[in-house]
């Protein structure tokens, strides 16, 4: 691989549901070590773009490669593409009859074949890494949000993945429980972790952001810089976005 393959590449991507057209074309390169925030109104198609990129969503037309690599449609191919793709969704989809421990080991353990004893003993300093160390042997109904949203990340981390995909990973949190899943977030970002990101954080995309990709309408309409995107859009959709949120 050269150092210019792109770890996330999506081309001509097409995707209906029903009569519906809800990405249009879609062109997307993120580069090892990026951080993209993906921002735009509901139904313009964030969701769907962030889902298609490990393939819970098939596409109808396009290519979407991940380090080089096509996606496989299915199989042991598709399974070790996944391993490769962290993925944080809204809903924390925790085990909840297992230990927060054993949530961040099971996947290192079955699919990447690690000793238990090495996966635990990486899987408590990931916990300690995002705050909850101390949570460890807890179930995750007993967890806060915030925390069991900090699990979760952690889980995907143990994987050991090139990519990470946040789909709105704030949105279910009560508001006070949103600053420390950005924090652990943001963090992440810093480390050099690549990284795309849904969400209705406009703190968060200008904080640690490389780029912000704006969609309306299942198109991507802008791709800048989030201090441009900020101060300058250029779209009249985006403009009309910003002056909703940001007036709040």
């Amino acid at each position: 691989m050269t150092a210019r393959t792109p770890m996330i590449r999506m081309a001509s991507v097409d995707k209906h549901f029903g009569e519906l057209h809800v990405l249009r074309d879609i062109n997307l390169e993120v580069a090892a070590g990026q951080v993209v925030v993906v921002l735009g109104p509901s139904g313009s198609g964030k969701s769907t773009l962030c889902r298609t990129i490990n393939r819970l969503e098939p596409i109808d037309s396009g290519t979407i490669e991940v380090d080089g690599q096509a996606l496989p449609a299915e199989g042991k191919a598709l399974a070790a593409l996944r391993a490769d793709v962290g993925m944080v969704f809204q809903s924390f989809n925790l085990f909840a009859h297992k230990t927060i421990l054993e949530n961040v080991t099971l996947g290192p353990i079955k699919v990447r074949r690690i000793g238990k004893d090495d996966a635990e003993k990486s899987g408590l300093a990931l916990l300690e890494r995002v705050g909850i160390a101390d949570q460890k042997d807890k179930y995750p109904a007993q967890l806060s949000g915030g925390q069991q949203q900090r699990a979760a990340i952690a889980r995907a981390l143990a994987m050991k993945p090139k990519v990470m995909l946040f789909d709105e990973p704030t949105s279910a949190l009560d508001p006070e429980m949103v600053q420390e899943v950005l924090d652990v977030m943001t963090t992440l970002a810093k480390d050099g972790m690549t990284m795309l990101v849904v969400t209705h954080e406009m703190g968060f995309a200008r904080r640690a952001a490389n780029r912000v990709v704006f969609m309306s309408d299942g198109e991507i309409v802008e791709d800048a810089p989030p201090e441009t995107f900020f101060s300058n859009p250029t779209s009249d959709r985006a403009k009309d976005f910003l002056g909703k949120i940001l007036t709040h």
